[in-house]
Formats: C-alpha cells, sequence, structure tokens
C-alpha cells in the first residue's frame, strides 16, 4: 500500500489478505464470535463502493446455507455490531453503512484507499497513456498493488472470481511492462520485475521474464543458474517440467553464451567437478540428467550398451504413492541418499519431483537393476518402516528415429 501516512483514510489490503488500518494502526475485531461475519462485511462494502452490495447478495455471503429464521434481522445484527466496532477502533462518529433501498453503501464521509481498486485505476490510466515512459510507470505501479492472491484463501464465490479476474489483470501488466521495457532496452527493471512476479505469484512461470532479461545483458551463468534452480522448483513443488517459453529462452542461451579466450587446459579445469568427483552416483539437477540421457542414447548408435532408466518412488504402507505429508521431505531425502550410495560412479540420478528420484543406469543389465533394488532397500529401510519403494525399469533402446522403451519390465517394492 505504500509509504502514504496521510491521516483521517482508512487504508484497505486485499491483495494477499485482508486488513484494515486507521492513522496508522491496524484495526482488529475484539470479539472472536463475530469476526468471520465483521471481515466479511467489511470486504463486501469496501470493495464495492461504488454499486453497493444488495441485501440478498449481503445475507447470502454472511451466512451461507445456514438455517436463520430471520435472514433480515440476522444481517441487521450483524451490521448493528460492525457500527460498534468501528467507532471502538476510533473511526469519526457516522453511519458507517448505509442502506438505500435494498442496498447498503460504505459511507462517503470516511475515505476509503483499497489495494485493489487502486489496481484497477492505474491499469486503465496506463491503456489510457500515449507516452511510453508515464505508460510504463503507470503499468509498474499497477503490478506492485499485486501482493498476492485476492483476499488469500477466501472461498466465497465472489471472492473466487475476483481473485481469477485479478491475476488475469496481473498477468497483463506485467506482460505490457515488459513489452514496454523490452522496446526500451530496460533490462535491469525487466529483471526486478521478473523477480518481483515470480515472489507474489508463484509456479506462474514468471521466471522466464527474468532470465530474458539477463540474456539480454550478458549475463549468462546468471542466467543458467536460474534456469537450472527454476526447472528444480517446478519439478519439487508441482511436478512440472519447463514451459515451451523457458525451453526456448535455454535455446537463446546456448546460441549467446560466449566464454573468453582461453586454452584448452584452462577450460578442462573449468568443466571438472568442483573438488574433484563426488563419492557415489552423479547426482544432477534435470536440464543435466537430460542432457546425459541424450547423450547417452547417441552413444548407443556407435556400441552395444545396455542402458536402463529406473523410476524410484517412496510409498506408503498401502503401496500408494506418498504426494504429501510431513515426513515426504525426510523420506525422500533418505531415498536420495540410498540410491547415491547405491548406483556406480559413472551412473546419474534426478531428484524428479516429491518422494521421486530418476536413476540412469549406463551398461547394465536387468538383472543387477534387480540387486540395485535390492541394495536401495537396504539402505533405506529402517526398523520397522512401513513406507517403502516403488521401482519402474524402462530399457532404453535407440532406433533410427527416435528413443523408444519397451515398457515396464520390473516392478517391485520394499
Amino acid at each position: 500500500m505504500g509509504n502514504d501516512n496521510r491521516d483521517n483514510i482508512l487504508y484497505v489490503q486485499m491483495f494477499g489478505g485482508f486488513s484494515m488500518s486507521w492513522n496508522g494502526k491496524p484495526l482488529r475485531s475484539t470479539s472472536r464470535s463475530s469476526e468471520t461475519q465483521f471481515v466479511y462485511l467489511m470486504q463486501l462494502l469496501l470493495h464495492n463502493r461504488e454499486k453497493g452490495v444488495s441485501r440478498s447478495r449481503l445475507e447470502q455471503t454472511l451466512f451461507e446455507d445456514r438455517d436463520i429464521n430471520d435472514l433480515h434481522h440476522a444481517a441487521r445484527s450483524v451490521i448493528y455490531n460492525a457500527k460498534r466496532k468501528l467507532k471502538a477502533a476510533g473511526l469519526p462518529e457516522s453511519d458507517y453503512i448505509e442502506r438505500r433501498k435494498d442496498v447498503y453503501y460504505w459511507t462517503s464521509q470516511i475515505p476509503v484507499v483499497e489495494d485493489a481498486a487502486e489496481m484497477d485505476r492505474l491499469s486503465r490510466e496506463a491503456e489510457g497513456e500515449t507516452d511510453p515512459a508515464k505508460r510504463l510507470k503507470l503499468y509498474l505501479d499497477a503490478c506492485h498493488r499485486y501482493t498476492g492472491e485476492f483476499l488469500g484463501n477466501q472461498t466465497a464465490l465472489w471472492a473466487a472470481q475476483e481473485a481469477r479476474r485479478y491475476r488475469a489483470l496481473f498477468c497483463a501488466c506485467v506482460e505490457a511492462a515488459v513489452q514496454l521495457m523490452r522496446e526500451s532496452h530496460e533490462y535491469f527493471q525487466m529483471e526486478a520485475l521478473g523477480l518481483y512476479a515470480a515472489k507474489v505469484s508463484p509456479l506462474a512461470d514468471w521466471e522466464t521474464v527474468t532470465m530474458e532479461a539477463l540474456i539480454s545483458m550478458g549475463r549468462y551463468e546468471d542466467a543458467r543458474k536460474l534456469y537450472d534452480d527454476t526447472v528444480e522448483l517446478y519439478l519439487q513443488e508441482a511436478g512440472l517440467k519447463p514451459s515451451p517459453r523457458l525451453m526456448g529462452l535455454l535455446d537463446r542461451l546456448g546460441a549467446q553464451m560466449g566464454h573468453h579466450y582461453a586454452v584448452l587446459d584452462d577450460i578442462q579445469e573449468k568443466l571438472s567437478e568442483t573438488g574433484g568427483p563426488a563419492p557415489g552416483g552423479y547426482l544432477c539437477p534435470y536440464p543435466v540428467f537430460q542432457g546425459i540421457y541424450q547423450m547417452v542414447v547417441r552413444m548407443m548408435e556407435r556400441g552395444g550398451q545396455s542402458v536402463y532408466l529406473m523410476l524410484c518412488t517412496v510409498v506408503d504402507s498401502k503401496g500408494n504413492p506418498m504426494k504429501e505429508g510431513s515426513m515426504l521431505e525426510e523420506l525422500s531425502q533418505r531415498l536420495g541418499d540410498a540410491i547415491q550410495q547405491s548406483i556406480r560412479h559413472g551412473d546419474a540420478v534426478n531428484r524428479y519431483g516429491k518422494g521421486q528420484y530418476l536413476v540412469l543406469l549406463i551398461n547394465t543389465t536387468r538383472e543387477n537393476c534387480q540387486i540395485l533394488q535390492r541394495r536401495i532397500n537396504y539402505r533405506f529401510l529402517v526398523g520397522r518402516q512401513r513406507t517403502g519403494v516403488q521401482y519402474y525399469v524402462n530399457s532404453v533402446i535407440c532406433t533410427a528415429d527416435n528413443t523408444k522403451a519397451k515398457g515396464i519390465i520390473d516392478k517391485g517394492g520394499a
């Protein structure tokens, strides 16, 4: 909401949760029993100051499907108590909530500054502005009003609809600002906007904005690290693969990435693992794992290597994949350690998502895959542990047109 210290204005936050402040002090309810209805009432009235809220809509929002004999009386009681709370909070004497026919309005005597309404205003002004610099500033101001989902976890239908609308508006404002910055080569600002957008709207692919800015500024190593971190984040948090846009930026990164002139010995030293190869299998991020997989497939064209791809999944006592829970992170880490200690030095492993690991086993046999599973189980299972590991193993086959898999040849559990 900014650092505006003006008095006698009710500041209202709708994004990322709901709060109100008067003269720099937050408004809090003193009665827990009526807190929810008071909050719902204030959210509705303050967000709909111009059009007001009909009596039927207000009653439906306050009481939903509760069996109440006299809804009108119950609503009047909530409004009466809300006025008492507002007065006790230090707001000046006023009727606060006015009724005209069957529509309720917030009083015009007490001015309100609401972050959501400010975002609407700024985006409208930006659309009508012809000066590129002023237009960019308006779009950026609109973007920064958005600090999270509208009303957070509010489940009311009207709030959910507004949450979708503001999410789309935020997306439009960011894209418009990025286009203006792209045209004016304001890549430092673009990087900052991308970082902000990814923070307030996570897992929405805004990392592509930051990555584009980094590539445009020639900060290739930062761009590569951002790509690796983003892929890991999306796979672990949501099981999502890199978006086509992010993959396109990676291709652009590869085409543009350059290095200063160097001799081969220096280059080779930089290519090597820091501190030398770590013990156990090679634990690597998904993009590296994908590159190793594709390279191994190409090498198979020249040799007769037998290569297997194994998927290891943490399962519960009933054999169902674990997708959440307080123990999942600990079990995932323990499974990763067990795999890394069990596979050979030249095999690769990637943490694909929560409770899942991919293992690329090079120059091995189906029987050795089964032996490996027993090794992993031995290191993973502790005492009377009821969770286990489910294994899927595909044989990687190189054909003239593509890489194929024979289907599941092994499925086991602990």
